[in-house]
């Protein structure tokens, strides 16, 4: 099943093509609800299978995005026709999913270059400290790239400790979620925003007061509790520390001019307008994206060929997590085509209910609802589609959302990127950070008893946020 997922890459490449938008082209205001099915099952599979049938899942991932994607498909032709549904796929898939997996890739195999060796020991100043770091580089190098390069080092710090399993609840909250909500880098929610128009440094400006206090909340009440555990360790019986303290040292430093190179391409393609593009089917890739994707390309090639073997052995890199994301990500794009149509169509749409729940009646946004909403299902749905899905329902123009609608567009945001940690599969880097530290021997929760950690923690802090920025 592996050839499916490249094979679509293939297509996307040698058709590279911008186009309209395909809501008319496939009809999205006389779709009826059954056309979400697929992006139903295709989300419930990404959420459920690794819980529930964690082997299958692993062996078969390609085949249920695949299973999903030609659910939708093979209607799709039958009842719209090849050629409003090529246009449609081809304007998804060229536009969205293609750039989208471009970046993952160059953030992914960068960062996967970079390695931090040595071990400092695990005082609450210094865990707080890493935190921090971890948070900071979180909108840099993506929530991903952040926590694979930090959760080992944190790990190895607090490996001789009793207590240490909040020390990785906290680094998922922060690194792995809430400090990539800064740029379109850190979290790929926000990058499909910069994708639909939204401008590079938006969210710096607009989201920097909600992070800021989500941060410093947490890092204070993270250094409270970390405080008054590692005291409580000082009275135990020690236990052998397996990594001693030594010295860091960084490995790989030749990726971070590389990881500079990624926001230059970024920020080029949002500033560079030659107004010069190649159109296929009615989809027209502009110059500046394709020279995006292409130096990100050139970049994730460079970083292979710079980086020495050791420094990738030593972060124990694999192209697996990259080519399960690519895999499932080309399934979602797919079935989230009609979805998107239908809330295109807006009140004569199929969606027209959940289109009046986020709308007060005067048509003006609901902002908490947006919040909420967008964070509820970006908790236990993937938050990347979830973002998609609201940012239409607020009427899909990142113009008009970015000014008039700028509350609006923060609390899509927000909720999308702060409500990912409130699970273990929120946002892709979850559960990796909890594999890892599992794997080290850390007595991690399960994943109703991470969602205590977060339920007790975060969602009062969300709540206080909707008082102070989304009211």
């Amino acid at each position: 099943m592996r050839g499916w997922g490249k094979g679509l890459a293939c297509v996307a490449l040698a058709t590279l093509v911008p186009g309209t938008a395909f809501a008319s082209e496939i009809g999205g205001a006389s779709m009826g609800p059954l056309w979400a099915l697929p992006f139903a099952g295709m989300l419930l599979s990404i959420a459920l299978g690794p819980i529930l049938f964690p082997h299958l899942w692993e062996l078969h991932y390609g085949k249920f995005a695949a299973f999903w994607a030609l659910l939708l498909l093979v209607p799709l032709v039958l009842l719209r026709g090849i050629d409003a549904s090529l246009a449609a796929l081809l304007h998804t898939a060229l536009l969205e999913y293609l750039p989208f997996i471009i970046l993952l890739f160059a953030l992914f195999t960068i960062a996967g270059g970079i390695l931090i060796t040595g071990n400092l020991h695990g005082s609450p100043a210094t865990n707080t400290a890493i935190l921090a770091i971890g948070t900071v580089m979180a909108s840099l190098v993506g929530t991903t790239g952040a926590s694979m390069i930090m959760i080992r080092p944190l790990l190895r710090a607090n490996d001789e400790r009793h207590h240490n399993v909040h020390v990785v609840v906290f680094f998922i909250f922060l690194v792995s979620n809430i400090g990539g909500s800064l740029t379109p880098l850190g979290d790929p929610p926000l990058f499909l925003g910069f994708l639909r128009g939204v401008d590079f440094f938006w969210t710096t400006t607009h989201l920097l007061p909600e992070t800021g206090f989500a941060v410093i909340v947490l890092l204070a009440l993270f250094y409270a509790i970390d405080s008054f555990l590692y005291r409580r360790d000082a009275g135990m019986p020690p236990l052998k520390d397996p990594t001693p303290d030594r010295n860091l040292k960084l490995w790989g430093k030749v990726n971070l001019p590389l990881l500079a190179g990624v926001v230059a391409a970024i920020l080029l393609s949002a500033n560079w307008k030659p107004g010069v593009a190649f159109t296929v089917h009615g989809v027209a890739v502009e110059w500046q994206n394709l020279a995006r994707d292409l130096i990100l390309l050139g970049l994730a090639g460079l970083s292979l060929w710079l980086t020495p073997r050791p420094v990738r052995a030593g972060n124990e890199f694999s192209w697996g997590p990259i080519l399960e994301v690519a895999k499932l990500f080309a399934g979602i794009f797919v079935c989230i085509i009609p979805v998107l149509a239908m809330l295109q169509a807006g009140r004569e749409g199929a969606f027209s209910g959940l289109v009046g729940l986020v709308n007060h009646a005067d048509g003006s946004h609901d902002t908490v609802a947006y919040f909420w909403l967008t964070g509820i299902l970006s908790s236990f749905l993937d938050n990347a589609p979830t973002y998609l899905v609201f940012f239409e329902l607020a009427g899909g123009n990142a113009r008009e959302l970015m000014m008039t609608g700028a509350l609006t567009l923060a609390a899509i945001s927000a909720g999308a990127v702060f409500m990912g940690a409130n699970t273990y599969i929120g946002n892709a880097p979850n559960f990796m950070v909890y594999a890892i530290a599992k794997d080290r021997k850390v007595r991690m929760p399960s994943f109703f008893g991470y969602m205590l950690w977060s339920g007790g923690i975060l969602i009062p802090l969300f709540l206080v946020q909707t008082l102070l920025f989304f009211r």
